[in-house]
């Protein structure tokens, strides 16, 4: 690894809604060194999208990051005007949205859709130099150019508009990638597919990634890194290898019991995690997860845990682990 790309300190993203302050992003701390794949995983509604816009500064309305730093090379792009964000958009930071191969537009050529990414940005001085990148993109993603360019999105498969949302986001060749969901609504052979490009891609072009998913099997074919993140909080971190032979925190073991899994010739039993995700308007006293963990003490209830560093790279914010 080449040193520390983004830096996320103490960060807070709210959605002020007239029932209540959704408390989306509560406090949290992330970081992702350069030419390194870091996942965030967790249940739907636990605020890792919201994480993932508040990186590009485009939380939507009405959210707001209400406090904390996203240092990304050292500048911190909270600071920064909306016209300075603009520029560093794609260009440093590029984001493969979820459902992105539904992000297409549907009365534009692939080639007009890319091409007009590149003007956007002032990044080609003529329409061919357009072309041509698009088209060295496209082979870079694995597709025939010839064909894709001069096709439009309902004429290809959704794994073919995944692979052009992918060749999209390394148009200017960013720095850092964030792919939200990326194997969403694939078949399974897709989706290995589409994983097998990102690792590949990865390694051509030395890009950070931060890989958003609810997927585990996902998350152990391509990251380095993860974070659990729970009801808008981070709730461990480690290297992918501790996060799934010695997970901490009872809510990631929850979560890697609930995937099949084949061991030693046998079949493991899938266990679900009793309950439900908390309401983020009125999110549970003390630790988030106590009502739904079998492990829950008094202490559980009633303070929030603090992030206890287990081992070099490996934390977590546990009451089983933290003094008391």
């Amino acid at each position: 690894m080449g040193g520390e790309l983004l830096k996320i300190e103490n960060l807070k993203v709210y959605y002020f809604m007239l029932t209540g302050t959704v408390k989306a992003v509560d406090n949290v701390n992330l970081r992702i060194g350069k030419g390194e794949i870091v996942a965030l995983v967790g249940e739907s509604g636990c605020g890792k999208s919201t994480l993932a816009y508040s990186i590009l500064r485009m939380v939507p309305y009405p959210g707001r990051i209400v406090s904390g730093r996203i240092l990304f090379d050292g500048l911190d792009l909270t600071k920064l005007s909306e016209e300075e964000m603009r520029r560093l958009r794609w260009r440093e930071i590029s984001m493969i949205f979820q459902g992105a191969m539904n992000s297409l537009n549907p009365v534009m050529k692939i080639r007009d859709q890319l091409i007009e990414a590149l003007i956007y940005h002032d990044a080609i001085d003529d329409i061919k130099q357009g072309y041509d990148l698009s088209a060295k993109m496209l082979k870079l993603v694995g597709l025939d150019p010839d064909r894709i360019l001069d096709s439009y999105p309902h004429e290809l498969s959704g794994g073919m508009k995944q692979r052009v949302v992918i060749a999209m986001s390394l148009l200017l060749n960013p720095k850092l990638i964030i792919a939200d969901e990326p194997t969403t609504a694939l078949d399974v052979t897709t989706q290995a597919g589409i994983l097998e490009l990102m690792r590949d891609l990865h390694i051509k072009t030395g890009s950070s990634m931060l890989l958003i998913t609810h997927d585990l099997p996902v998350v152990a074919e391509i990251a380095d890194r993860v974070y659990v993140m729970y009801a808008g909080k981070i709730v461990e971190y480690a290297d992918i290898y501790t996060i799934f032979e010695s997970p901490a925190h009872p809510y990631t073991g929850g979560l890697i019991n609930a995937v099949p899994s084949l061991r030693e010739g046998k079949l493991r039993k899938i266990k679900a995690i009793a309950g439900e995700p908390p309401n983020l308007i009125n999110p549970p006293s003390g630790c988030r997860f106590h009502p739904r963990c079998e492990h829950a003490m008094d202490i559980c209830s009633r303070e929030e845990p603090p992030m206890v560093k287990l081992d070099e790279g490996h934390g977590v914010a546990c009451w089983l682990y933290a003094k008391r």
